[in-house]
């Protein structure tokens, strides 16, 4: 580019020429220069937090005094445009980039100050105005809290709840189709396809539980702690009044953290939360691995049931359709454990009054909550909903199931029931008329004592 497309700005290390059309300044410019390390920019939920949190702060301020109306008002409408993703264009900075995110948070407040200042019509200054009362090291672990608590409370938890309600409807369909159940992928006793997705959707609520557990951690914010955890250039009352204003933005219960050191220095919560969606993602690759067993075949598989046809499954074999959505979900699932990992390896690099690794950890955290999200609904819309028994298969499957002598056990014994179970196997018989050859039981009793829908509800046969 020619010099004429550059404006020349200035920070603490000297001039320096930014494109003409950026809203950021000089210390956002030469952080575009020293990382250009992956091409991946901090999350879209993690700049609406900054935003949120620019306008909770000048509200604040204005509020304590610090900030005229006028200068206060301008930087929360330009914080405001910038939580609604009006300028996320110019957010360049990659992820890997300082640890603490001075650099992301500079950004912020250069985007914001230049944007305040064209509605004043006088200077809105970057640090001393839009950062006022503020450090990185406060507004990063801050932003990560917020930004998490959002998409978990406004993205994470509907689409789980949608999922869980998804299955428990087709729990309640299939409550009386009798299946044949297995433990370590082979025959055991039966149970209805209502079970077997009930335990699906207890599983998913569980998850839930388990995220809306992290939150009176996760709604404590650093704020307030500046550079250290002291509150050095920030007014006492400032986390308070900040706190307060955010809850109100967001309709999210946020406070001061119970002890800002901790919330500066640490990112335990972090890595709490992103433990959790751990657990998540295990649960649905659990369903997910689950669908595409019972889907397999046609033929040579179980072929349980037929998941939507979504799309051809081969480039080369015609008629092939493979469960893309459960295999994609199953993906999503692997992503999200490796997420955690790296989070998990971040949150060790508290090194005494501040973690060094923020960013990456909020984009992590936030990839794996945002693709949760997606795959949740992936899988209830074009999965769960749209799955057929095949109930030929299903019954046939569960006729030949020599395990069915188990009823038996409390009549006639372990050692006969597995004679009669290994017969039905090598000679491929229903076990009831191999039972009828092996033992003194009637028919009546037989059919009453091996009846499939019967055993699902437990107990002990006489």
């Amino acid at each position: 580019m020619s010099k004429q497309h550059f404006r020349t700005e200035r920070d603490s290390f000297g001039d320096l020429d930014v494109p003409m059309d950026a809203l950021w300044g000089a210390q956002t410019q030469r952080a575009v220069q020293n990382f250009p390390l992956s091409g991946l920019a901090m999350p879209r939920a993690f700049i609406e937090a900054l935003g949120l949190i620019k306008a909770a702060a000048a509200e604040a301020n204005r509020e304590l005094g610090l900030l005229d109306a006028a200068t206060a008002d301008a930087i929360v409408a330009a914080a405001r445009e910038v939580a609604d993703g009006s300028h996320d264009a110019h957010f360049p900075i990659d992820v890997f980039q300082t640890g603490s995110g001075t650099s992301t948070n500079m950004n912020a407040n250069e985007v914001i100050g230049n944007l305040a200042t064209r509605t004043l019509g006088s200077a809105v200054h970057p640090n001393d105005h839009v950062n006022m009362g503020q450090s990185s090291n406060d507004v990063i672990p801050t932003a990560i809290h917020v930004s998490a608590a959002l998409r978990v409370t406004k993205h994470l938890l509907p689409a789980l709840e949608h999922l869980a309600s998804a299955i428990e409807k087709r729990a309640r369909e299939l409550d009386g189709v009798v299946k044949t159940g297995r433990t370590h992928l082979m025959d055991a006793m039966p149970v209805t396809f209502g079970q077997e997705l009930g335990g699906w959707a207890a599983q998913v609520r569980a998850g839930s539980a388990r995220l809306e557990a992290v939150a009176p951690r996760l709604h404590g914010l650093a704020q307030g702690g500046t550079a250290v955890g002291t509150g050095i250039n920030a007014h006492p009352d400032f986390a308070a009044a900040f706190a307060k204003r955010l809850a109100a933005q967001t309709g999210i219960g946020f406070k001061p953290a119970a002890n800002r050191f901790e919330a500066l220095a640490t990112q335990d919560t972090a890595v709490e939360l992103s433990g959790q969606l751990k657990v998540v993602a295990v649960s649905l690759i659990k369903i997910a691995n689950d669908l595409r067993w019972m889907n397999s075949g046609p033929l040579a598989g179980l072929a349980e049931i037929s998941l939507p046809a979504l799309q051809p499954g081969s480039s080369i074999m015609p008629g092939k359709v493979n469960p893309v959505v459960p295999e994609a979900v199953a993906m999503i699932g692997a992503q999200v454990i490796g997420n955690d990992a790296t989070v998990t390896v971040g949150g060790q690099a508290g090194n005494f009054q501040l973690n060094v690794m923020l960013p990456v950890i909020a984009y992590n955290l936030l990839q794996s909550i945002e693709i949760l999200g997606t795959g949740a609904r992936a899988l209830a819309d074009s999965a769960i909903a749209g799955f057929t028994i095949n109930e030929d298969r299903v019954s046939e499957a569960l006729d030949r199931n020599p395990i069915l002598v188990t009823a038996l056990n409390s009549v006639i014994g372990y050692e006969l029931g597995a004679k009669i179970a290994k017969r039905a196997y090598a000679e491929g018989r229903p076990v009831r008329d191999v039972a009828k050859e092996m033992t003194d039981l009637s028919d009546a009793d037989l059919a009453r004592l091996l009846d499939p829908a019967d055993l699902t509800r437990g107990g002990i046969k006489k």
